[in-house]
């Protein structure tokens, strides 16, 4: 079975996201793929299995599967390319999430997603005492809090608590801020400690609600955004009615196969 490390939403090696992909010739159980992603101890290790008219997509963080991951998906679709395993302009993912697809275009790949459109809410305590930092806005999807920071600079040197973050009833916490830089329209980080990953270096799934946002507040459908990890990732971004192109790029690390099947 061969098992790549690929960085996705970066243009060079050891930059943006590093996710595994991983081919397999049939499904396999679920406890088997959440221990090959434990091993592989990254964000997201993503398993292909080749369908009629595309793959099955699957997504595992170390600790839980997850329902929709983009940087996972943009590595899939750069690995199934690079190795000459899909034919054609465009790969169809059957997911948790519903059909995904991906595009080439140019040198980047573009990933049509679902809109994810959080509501305002009340913020819970957890969520105040393990960010430390004042609001500008609070919301909520179905997987993720979202909070505006009053300033980017706030955002960058955020230091949460990630134990107390870690019984926040969410997948995650997304927090954004309008950018200073030029170019770049705003800026991310993005926690899930209780998927095991303290901070994401760079989600995808995330600005399936960061883009609506941003669109709304900024009056513009097409956007530049950054995310202000450690590792640090840049993503284009098209809003449409009920969906969103996220065009990235990705660079392949490590080739390798996996041995055991147990």
């Amino acid at each position: 079975m061969k098992i790549y490390i690929i960085d996705a939403f970066t243009d060079k090696p050891y930059g943006g996201n590093p996710a595994a992909v991983c081919l397999l010739e049939t499904g396999k159980p679920d406890g088997w793929l959440q221990n090959v992603a434990s091993e592989m101890n990254l964000s997201e290790t993503a398993f292909l299995v080749k369908s009629r008219d595309g793959f099955m997509l699957r997504w595992f963080a170390p600790k839980a599967e997850v329902s929709l991951c983009g940087h996972a998906t943009l590595a899939a679709a750069h690995f199934l390319w690079e190795e000459g395993l899909a034919q054609g302009e465009e790969i169809r993912f059957h997911t948790k999430s519903g059909l995904l697809t991906a595009k080439r275009y140019r040198s980047w790949i573009e990933l049509n997603f679902p809109l994810e459109r959080c509501e305002e809410t009340e913020p819970p305590n957890l969520l105040r005492e393990s960010l430390g930092i004042k609001f500008k806005y609070v919301g909520m999807n179905r997987m993720d809090y979202i909070v505006e920071a009053q300033d980017p600079e706030t955002l960058i040197s955020l230091q949460p608590d990630f134990g107390l973050m870690k019984l926040i009833s969410s997948r995650g916490v997304i927090v954004t801020a309008k950018s200073a830089e030029q170019g770049i329209d705003f800026i991310s980080r993005c926690f899930y400690p209780a998927l095991g990953i303290n901070e994401d270096p760079v989600t995808g799934s995330a600005h399936c609600c960061l883009g609506p946002y941003w669109a709304e507040k900024l009056n513009k459908r097409t956007l530049v955004a950054k995310q202000a990890s450690e590792r640090g990732g840049l993503l284009k971004l098209e809003v449409q009615r009920e969906r969103i192109l996220i065009y990235g790029q990705a660079v392949t690390v490590v080739k390798g196969e996996l041995c055991s099947e147990e």
